[in-house]
Formats: C-alpha cells, sequence, structure tokens
C-alpha cells in the first residue's frame, strides 16, 4: 500500500486542480442573470463571452499541449493554475463587458494547460487497464467544480454581489499551485507493456491518420456543445421557467451535476476498466449507449412547465450523468491508441477541434436560438415586447437542441468503436518496436 500512496496523492492534487479549472472556468455561468442585468446583455451576448473564451483555450492549448509533451509538466500546471486565478479576480474589477471579456480570455490561457498535461501525467501513473477509472475520478472535476462553482458563487453574489464571488473563486490557488510542487513527475511511458515507442520522433499531427482519431474528435465536438450549453444556461432555465432566485437556482444545478456527475463518473469508472479486458471497443459502445439514454432524459427535463421542478431536476441528472460518463470511457480509449510521448498534444488537438467546433458554439447558438424564439413567442402573443415569459419559452426551445445531438453523439461513438480495435492493435505493434503502417 505505501508503494501506492504517491500515485494516489498525485492523482488526488490533480483531481483538486481540475476542481478549481471547472470551477473558476463556470463562474461566470454562476452569475449569468446579475452579470445580464448589471451590463444589459442579451442572451446572444452572454454567449458570445463563453465562445470567445473558449476560441483562445483551444488554439493557445495547442503549442502547450505540444511543450507538455517536452518540458516539465509540473512547472507548466503550477503556471496555469497561478494564471488562470489571478485573472478570476481581476473579473471583480471589471467595469464594462469588455473587461469581462478580456478577463476571461486570461483565464483561458491559463486553463488551457490543464487538460492535455494532466491527462499525460495520469496516463504515466496507470496501467491501460486502470486508466477508465483514474481519468473518470480526474473528470470529476467538471460535475463538482461546476456544482460548486454554482452553490456557492449564487448564494455569495446574491448576499455579497457577484465581485465578491469571483474573488472567492481564485482563492484555492493558493493552496493548491504549492501542493502541486510537492509532486514528482512520472517518467513517459512507465506504465507500457512496453517500454519504448516508435512514434517519439513523429510530428504531432500524426496521429490524425488514426481514423478512429476523427470519430473521437467529432464526438468531443458534439459533447462540449451540449455541456457548454448546459452550463450556460441550465441556471437561467430555472430561474426564468421554474421561477427560482439566482441562490436557489445556484443550489439546484449543482446539485443537478453532483448527483449526475458523480453518477456518470462511477459507472464509467466501473464498467470501462471491466469492459476493456474483454472487448477492445467495449468503452466506445458503453459511451454510445449512454448517449443515446441521455436523450430522452434531457428532453423531458427542458420541457418541463412551471411547478415541476423536481421532475425536471431528476431528467436534467440523468442526461448530465449520461454525458459524464464519456469522459472516462473515451480519454482512456484515447490514450489505448497513442504513444506515450503523443498524449499531451493529442489532447491538445482533440480539445482544439472539439472546442472550436462544439464548446464554443454551444452557449453562442443556444443563446442567439433563445433570443429568436422569444421574438417569435412575443410576436405569436402579439406582444410589442419580449417579456420574461416570452425569454423562458424562447430559452426552452433553444435548448431542446441538447437531446437532438445527444443522438447525433451516439451514433459517432458507435462508428468510432467499430475501429479501435484496429489502431489499439497498431498501437501495441509499435509499442513493441514493430512498424506499422497507421491509416
Amino acid at each position: 500500500m505505501a508503494a501506492k500512496t504517491p500515485i494516489y496523492a498525485s492523482l488526488a492534487v490533480l483531481f483538486l486542480i481540475n476542481i478549481l479549472n471547472f470551477y473558476d472556468r463556470n463562474v461566470g455561468n454562476a452569475l449569468t442573470e446579475p452579470l445580464k442585468h448589471e451590463f444589459k446583455l442579451s442572451d446572444q451576448e452572454i454567449g458570445f463571452m463563453g465562445s470567445a473564451f473558449i476560441w483562445l483555450y483551444a488554439i493557445v492549448g495547442v503549442p502547450l499541449g505540444r511543450l507538455a509533451d517536452h518540458a516539465n509538466r509540473k512547472y507548466i500546471l503550477v503556471g496555469g493554475v497561478l494564471v488562470w486565478s489571478l485573472l478570476t479576480a481581476m473579473n471583480s474589477f471589471a467595469q464594462t463587458y469588455t473587461h469581462l471579456i478580456l478577463a476571461r480570455l486570461g483565464v483561458a490561457v491559463g486553463e488551457a494547460v490543464v487538460a492535455p498535461t494532466a491527462t499525460s501525467w495520469i496516463g504515466d501513473l496507470f496501467p491501460a487497464d486502470k486508466r477508465a477509472r483514474a481519468l473518470a475520478i480526474f473528470m470529476l472535476g467538471v460535475p463538482l467544480g461546476g456544482a460548486l462553482s454554482y452553490m456557492l458563487s449564487g448564494p455569495v453574489a446574491q448576499a455579497f454581489g457577484w465581485r465578491t464571488a469571483m474573488v472567492i473563486a481564485a482563492v484555492p490557488a493558493l493552496f493548491l499551485a504549492p501542493a502541486l510542487l510537492f509532486l514528482k513527475e512520472p517518467k513517459r511511458g512507465a506504465m507500457e507493456a512496453h517500454g519504448h515507442s516508435t512514434a517519439a520522433g513523429e510530428s504531432m499531427w500524426s496521429v490524425l491518420r488514426i481514423p478512429t482519431m476523427w470519430w473521437i474528435i467529432a464526438s468531443g465536438a458534439l459533447l462540449n456543445f451540449n455541456m457548454y450549453a448546459i452550463h450556460s444556461f441550465l441556471p437561467s432555465l430555472l430561474i426564468r421557467v421554474h421561477g427560482l432566485s439566482l441562490a436557489q437556482a445556484g443550489i439546484g444545478v449543482g446539485t443537478i451535476m453532483v448527483i449526475g456527475g458523480l453518477s456518470g463518473a462511477f459507472l464509467a469508472a466501473n464498467l470501462g476498466d471491466r469492459v476493456i479486458r474483454t472487448h477492445q471497443n467495449g468503452r466506445l459502445v458503453l459511451a454510445a449507449a449512454f448517449a443515446v439514454l441521455g436523450a430522452p432524459a434531457a428532453y423531458l427535463g427542458i420541457v418541463q412547465p412551471n411547478g415541476s421542478i423536481w421532475v425536471a431536476s431528476v431528467f436534467m441528472a440523468l442526461a448530465y450523468a449520461s454525458c459524464n460518463s464519456y469522459y472516462g470511457l473515451v480519454y482512456s480509449s484515447i490514450q489505448d491508441i497513442v504513444a506515450p510521448r503523443q498524449r499531451a498534444s493529442t489532447m491538445s488537438i482533440y480539445f482544439m477541434a472539439m472546442y472550436l467546433c462544439g464548446a464554443s458554439l454551444g452557449p453562442l447558438l443556444t443563446g442567439t436560438l433563445s433570443d429568436w424564439r422569444a421574438r417569435v413567442a412575443a410576436q405569436t402573443a402579439g406582444s410589442a415586447v419580449i417579456t420574461a415569459q416570452h425569454r423562458a419559452i424562447g430559452l426552452q426551445e433553444a435548448m431542446l437542441i441538447v437531446p437532438v445531438l445527444l443522438l447525433l453523439l451516439g451514433g459517432v461513438l458507435y462508428a468510432g468503436s467499430r475501429t479501435v480495435a484496429a489502431d489499439m492493435g497498431k498501437r501495441q505493434l509499435e509499442s513493441a518496436g514493430v512498424p506499422a503502417v497507421v491509416g
């Protein structure tokens, strides 16, 4: 047990960093309504702020991922934590919409180091048949960080103002950055069955010759569209449709994320590492099934009328669980098909594509659809003014894009499951020093 302690201590610190990562990323979403009112923003402008964050996050992640494959991952992570936390605190000084956007762009640069660097690190801590569990634990930072952000930021903002909530979001970095410095970075490729890889000198873009990577990238775009649409507008949906206060909506969204996130991650962790021992494509098949099952749950959660908050919350928790099962299953599949010295680069390419093609469109398109459907609702009612009721209708209709894309996500993941076994075989041959033709 003593020999395992450093490994799980490292995973624990990386897990806590990912919680802070998604706490600070979601704090703006948790404060959407007060920001909207203070700066007189439309849903489209709210969506653009989220999309601008994602565009820069995706682009700078590629060189940072490349750097993480060759430089000290510990110091890269420490730098990222300090940068994004400082800029999160700087949000509290914003006086205009432009100031808000500029501060959020600084957060994006710092946070871009986390996923490629930390997932590469974890890949060198755990063997292939234990990675789904380890990565599922690490990616619990998505629902837990988001949940804490909503559950704490909403009530704090209601009591002390949104600027105080921004400052509080930055404080944990003062403890996590020093803790990270005490970790020992693992040797790259330490957990591979064979001690080397012929892919070490290849271009980082060579991973795009792996057929399964294209399906995984497409799946990431679909998943992140949904996740960012949910994170950006679910609090507003609860406020507008179900009449919750800012604090109640924050607690409600946080509860949905905790229950759904833990459930999805638990399923991915336990089933993913079991199924890979008997079916090489099992992880992607499971991910596809969870996505398809999440579609009707999302639909039923979104369309519930005022007075059905508990029913809506249960179905949204189920939908969120289906989304969160993705991470442990798919991220471990990525590490199964690429070389250890390409893992951070691969994740940065994957993130660039899925954020630019998915996450960046989630808040912006959902916000644009919401404004359009609100105008249509007002015109249908013969009203010259768009009322709160019309905005509730518009947002509810706009968010119906989520279940549609969950169905498409299931189809894309199933297609990836048809090619992953062959790509894993090629990777194993390369790891053994046997040249294999890829693509």
